[in-house]
């Protein structure tokens, strides 16, 4: 016989499982129904049937991206429910940002080694917090017991034909990217010992850490302008890699171009070339666009406000080159992407 499995928000019937004598611990679908279960406002159909059902306006494509956050390997056992919430949409909005889509929906699988109802609620409120703030609802998923791992779906909407791809870029386009780089990495090191830092600075990049601020305002402003994007997730090295590999080309960066706090620049060079070239969860937005379009691409900051840096242009060379103030190249060699099964 299959046991039905409801989704996340599904109703379910009350058993002798979710209230065993004698037990005060709240059940699965206690904890769904009193911190996932919300009515939606843009699917058709939400929470309760086996599928959600979202309609897209015509003309419009359907933008889809998967990300999943892991226990020792995505966050630390002492992040807070409420960042970890925050964090775990936000990583995958930023991919809807580099695609230039606007969100709409998302669905949520829970995996919890205990039904822990405190924990459960500070992580809905961050999730719903920053689902609001981008006007973004739940529309289903899955709980399970098990290893703490949260993996999210995100469903967007773009006009056909003007999503931004890794696919576009063009020798002469200028190579851009938003917000400060390497604060993420440099929270990591505090965590590893490798870095003191006082309070308020370890505060400042902790927060970077653990509350990335997704770029979908100035992903969607930057249809028709970029020609080729990517969120910074693995490190720019890396993924400036993917743009390069996709679209053909090759990249010259300058490094003393590259946005990063005062609290970086207060650290080793070498510590501060590995945090910016290598670090990894900036989640800011890797661009290029045409020379021409430098107005267009200031406007669309601005918008949205959010700040962008020139960084460098894209080449006809293949290769990415990495140069310093003297306009010598770096060597790279130790400067990898983030890969799960070898960093």
């Amino acid at each position: 016989m299959t046991r039905h499995r409801p989704k996340a928000g599904e109703p379910s019937p009350q058993t002798a499982q979710d209230h065993a004598p004698g037990s005060t611990a709240p059940g699965e679908f206690d904890l769904i129904r009193r911190y996932f279960d919300r009515p939606v406002r843009r699917a058709a159909l939400g929470v309760g049937d086996d599928c959600a059902l979202l309609g897209v306006a015509p003309g419009m494509q359907l933008a889809v991206s998967t990300d999943m956050l892991v226990e020792g390997r995505h966050f630390l056992s002492t992040v807070e429910p409420r960042r970890l919430g925050h964090k775990a949409l936000a990583v995958n909005l930023s991919d809807l940002a580099a695609c230039g889509a606007r969100p709409l929906a998302f669905t949520l699988a829970l995996s919890l080694p205990r039904a822990d109802e405190a924990f459960v609620a500070g992580l809905a409120e961050g999730l719903f917090a920053l689902a609001q703030a981008h006007d973004i609802e739940l529309a289903g998923g899955d709980t399970t017991a098990g290893p703490l791992n949260l993996c999210i779906t995100v469903l967007g909407e773009v006009p056909a034909g003007q999503a931004l791809l890794r696919s576009g870029a063009c020798p002469g386009d200028e190579l851009w990217v938003s917000g400060t780089l390497g604060d993420a990495r440099l929270a990591l090191e505090v965590f590893r010992g490798r870095v003191a830092l006082d309070g308020a600075e370890f505060e400042q990049v902790r927060a970077a850490m653990e509350l990335p601020q997704p770029r979908v305002g100035l992903g969607l402003a930057l249809r028709g302008v970029a020609t080729a994007a990517i969120d910074l997730s693995d490190g720019l090295v890396g993924d400036l890699g993917h743009i390069l590999q996709r679209s053909g080309v090759g990249a010259e960066v300058e490094l003393h171009r590259l946005p990063h706090s005062e609290v970086l620049a207060g650290q080793p060079p070498a510590l501060r070339q590995e945090c910016l070239l290598a670090g990894g969860d900036d989640y800011e937005l890797l661009f290029c666009a045409p020379p021409a379009r430098r107005a267009a691409v200031l406007q669309a900051a601005a918008g949205a406000q959010v700040p962008v840096q020139c960084i460098g242009r894209i080449t006809a060379e293949p290769g990415l080159r990495v140069l310093d103030e003297a306009g010598r190249p770096l060597d790279l060699g130790r400067l990898q992407a983030f890969d799960h099964f070898k960093s």
